[in-house]
Formats: structure tokens, sequence, C-alpha cells
């Protein structure tokens, strides 16, 4: 055969793999991220910021990227405005009044809320046949052995020393990722605020120096760091640094989309980032950025942060091959911080123009950003003021995945990729339904009025439902309180109807989702 014949039947050769290759790939199911920032409004992101105000304290030009790649939604929610309850409720799919502890925030040896049987987002994905990893903030319980007998799983509640120095924190045994539908998992039980001041690797802590023992980290030990310890004192890594663990988080989530982002199975990351929950202790720099001092305040810093985090997540993808095949859901737990100092000074407002922030029953302490990029599938430069929740991510990644959830399961997730792709006939739920922080309140939504109900927290059944405000968002988006309507008897069957509806839904336990 002569030379060019055998170059021609080379190239041809090559041609059909490569068409092969690419009818492979066409066909192979989409790598997932979903980010979950922590206490992240809408302010914090200059897109949204940009929405209302053109002047800009910090920018946060990779999301404002990530945005402009797919679909933002101006009109989405936190399921709640406390951080646990929050995610138990993006995990499942499920409104937080299904859960057996609907209120408060778990700590670190916390017991968990999942049965084996619970659908998280980790057993859908492995349900989808993908490999699954969590990377980040748990805070949704976690079960430790008891040293003094190590077939059982220590109980907090029955300790009274304030160190609880009878926990073995050196594994996870129970009510962790691994055992929620993670294959991989890096995990820090109550983020960077509280017990244990600990990272965990598959389970098994990580020392975080060579030099790294497990010992008391209080408030003298957070002193000497340069930060005020406002929550627990007890266990943790001698060498704990809060500023370090961004930066170790990112690069565990590089490091794994590396690893596999061109395997068989597709992989799905549920990525909880540390920023920008306090203590604000910026790093000096992260993937080459420089953050420390580079802002109006510590707390600006870490939203720098979570930025880069972003910039070094997309980076991997692309770097990988993958982007045109990756989906990227970003979000936040619920609303931004009550701000002071040089935050406030700087005239940055985390809930933009919305009344209230984190842990408030007002629209400021639910509102998010939430963004869906999917390039090829989504269209770029595309918003929808559609009512979204956290709750949505199950069935939305179900949809992406192509995998059917079973009865039982995520009952309050509503699919959006009917939105997505700017379906004409795409239906929204009727009603949101909403819960505030750690005072018991409870809100729902419909058509633009929304009624605020506090729940009496002496009745242990959660039925005893007192209005407390009557606000319409059409009008009203604000919450101004001259024009709260609870007590004009001109909307006292306004009042009734939206209440009669919440208890309705509420008691009978009815699926709200669409999947």
């Amino acid at each position: 055969m002569k030379l060019e014949n055998i170059y021609l039947v080379l190239l041809w050769v090559l041609l059909i793999n490569f068409s092969v290759a690419a009818q492979n790939s066409s066909k192979r199911k989409p790598n997932v991220i979903v980010v979950l920032a922590d206490d992240v409004g809408v302010g914090d992101i200059s897109k949204y910021r940009r929405l209302h105000n053109p002047k800009i304290i910090v920018e946060t030009p990779n999301i404002d990227k990530l945005a402009e790649t797919g679909m933002m939604f101006t009109n989405a929610h936190a399921p709640a405005a406390l951080c646990a309850t929050s995610r138990y409720s993006i995990m499942t799919g499920n409104y937080n009044y299904r859960s057996p502890l609907p209120w408060g925030v778990w700590g670190g040896y916390a017991k968990g809320v999942f049965t084996n049987k619970t659908l998280t987002l980790g057993r859908l994905m492995q349900q989808a046949n993908y490999n699954t990893a969590f990377i980040g903030k748990w805070h949704l319980g976690t079960g430790f052995r008891d040293k003094r007998d190590s077939s059982k799983i220590y109980d907090y509640k029955s300790e009274k020393d304030k160190f609880n120095i009878n926990v073995d924190i050196s594994k996870i045994v129970s009510d962790g990722p691994s055992q929620n539908g993670f294959d991989y998992n890096f995990t820090l039980p109550s983020g960077i605020q509280s017990v244990p001041y600990t990272a965990y690797e598959n389970d098994e802590w990580y020392p975080l120096n060579k030099h790294s023992l497990i010992g008391i980290v209080d408030a003298a030990y957070y002193k000497k760091l340069g930060f005020v310890l406002n929550k627990k004192e007890g266990y943790g890594d001698s060498m704990w640094q809060p500023s370090e663990i961004g930066p170790l988080i990112a690069n565990k989530a590089v490091k794994y989309i590396k690893e596999n982002a061109n395997k068989e199975k597709p992989f799905f990351m549920y990525y909880c980032s540390q920023a920008v929950h306090s203590p604000h202790a910026p790093p000096e720099e992260i993937g080459g950025v420089k953050i420390k001092g580079t802002t109006p305040s510590s707390h600006l810093d870490m939203v720098k942060e979570l930025d880069v985090q972003i910039k070094m997540l997309v980076d991997a993808v692309k770097e990988q091959g993958i982007y045109e095949n990756t989906v990227f859901i970003f979000t936040s737990d619920n609303g931004g911080l009550h701000v002071s100092g040089d935050t406030w000074d700087a005239r940055h407002e985390p809930s933009d123009i919305y009344r209230g922030c984190k842990n408030d029953p007002y629209e400021g302490g639910s509102r998010v950003p939430f963004i869906v990029s999917w390039p090829n599938k989504i269209k770029a430069q595309t918003k929808s003021n559609k009512p979204v929740l956290g709750t949505d991510i199950m069935a939305t990644i179900a949809a992406i995945s192509n995998t059917k959830i079973e009865k039982g399961g995520a009952l309050d997730s509503y699919n959006l990729m009917p939105f997505l792709k700017e379906e004409k006939r795409a239906k929204s739920r009727s009603h949101v339904m909403l819960q505030g922080g750690s005072h018991r309140e409870v809100m729902i939504v419909k058509e633009g009025w929304k009624l605020i109900i506090q729940i009496d927290k002496k009745d242990k059944t959660d039925k005893t439902r007192i209005p407390i405000a009557l606000f319409d968002l059409n009008k009203n988006i604000w919450e101004h309180e001259e024009f709260n309507y609870i007590n004009n008897p001109k909307y006292s069957k306004k009042v009734k109807s939206l209440l009669a509806l919440y208890s309705e839904t509420r008691d009978s336990g009815v699926l709200t989702g669409n999947h």
C-alpha cells in the first residue's frame, strides 16, 4: 500500500474514533456542581446588586460571569432564614416542618435527622449512577464515639462538662456525608464557627499540620489567632486556623474535579463554602489572588474569597475539558448578615434593598442569589423572576440526570428545567412557604401577598399560629412597617385565607413539588 494511502486510512480511522467519542460525549450525563455559600445575601453579589444600585463596594466578577453564562433567578429564597434548618431542606427537598427537628441550629455533636431511607442529594445522584462528593460545611449533625464506651455514640445532651471531654473526635462514625450518599467527603462538621474545630476526609480526622494534635480550642486560643470566639469552646485541631480553611476546601474541590473529570461515571459535587460565615478570617491569598486587607472589611474580604473559590472551580472544570458538559448551581443557605463596623461604614448592604437579614422573617432573611449555568443547554444572559426555593435543587438535578424521584422523596422540590429552557407554558408553584430563624416565625407568599405567622414557642405541636404581619410585596417589596396591613379590617379576609392555606398545606402533609 502506498504511503499516502496509509495516511488516508489512518486519517479515516481517527475521524471515526473522534466521531464516536463525540457521540459518546454528547450522550454522557453532565457533571453537576452545587455550590452553597454561607450567609451570603443578594446584596453581596455585584450582579444582583446592580439590579437596584450602580454603586458596588466589592465586585464579584467570577460569580457574575457564572450568572452571565446561564440564568439568574431574581426571586429566589433559602428555605429558612437560618443555616442548619435551611441545609436540611436543601439536602432533602422537603420543607423544614417535615424534619424531626424543624427549629434551631444543630451543633457538631448533635444527632442527625436523616435515616438510611431519607432521600438526600447524595443518594439521588448515586441512584443516577454518579460519583458523589461532599466538600465543606456539613452542619447537619454528626456522630462520634463515646470515649467511655466505644460501642456508643456520644450524647452531648447528657454532658455537663462544657468542653465535652468524653467525645472521641478522631472519626465520624454516623450521621455524616458517608452515611448519607456521598462516596467521597472532606467535611467540617460545624464549618469554621463551632466544635469540633477539625476537618475530616472520608470520616477520618485530617490533621491540618504535621504537628497537629487534638486539644482544646478556647477563647484564649482564638484571641491568640486574632479573632473573637463567639461560639462553644471545645475539642479541635491544635493547629486550627480559620483563615486557612477556605483555601484548604477549595483545593480539595479542585483536586476532586481533576481526579474524577474523565472517569466513566460523571460526578456530582456538593460544595459548601465556609464563606462568609464569621469569624471573618480572610486568608492572605487564595488561588494566586491576594485577599486579606484588599476590601474595606474582613467581612468583605470573605466575599472576595468566595468569588475566587468559584473561579478555582470553574477553571478546574475548563482545564479538564468538561466545562461544556458541567452544570453549576450557585446559591446561599440564608440571607446576608447584619453588619456593623467597617462593612457598615463602607455602605455595603448584604440584603440589597430588602428589609432584614439572616434570622429575620423579612425578605432580607431568605432572599438569596440563585444561578444555574449549563453551557449550550441554558441560554446565556437570561433572568427569571419566578419564585424559587433551595428545595428545588433536588428535583432540578434529578431532571438533569434523568433520574426519577421515588414516591415519598423531595416532597417540596420543584423542577426548574422548564424555566431554564424558557418554555412558554412552564408553570410555577402557586404559593411559597418559608421559615424564619430562631424566633419561630413562618411565612407564606401567594400572588405577592406575604403573611408572617408567629408559632407559639410554648406549643410543642407548632399548631398555635398567630398572624403578625401582612405585606403586599407587589407594592411594598421593602416591607415598610407603615404598610403592614395585619390590623387593617379591610384585609382581614386576606389574612384568614393565607393562614388557612398555610395550615391546610402543612397539616395535610400534601406534596407541594412538581416531580
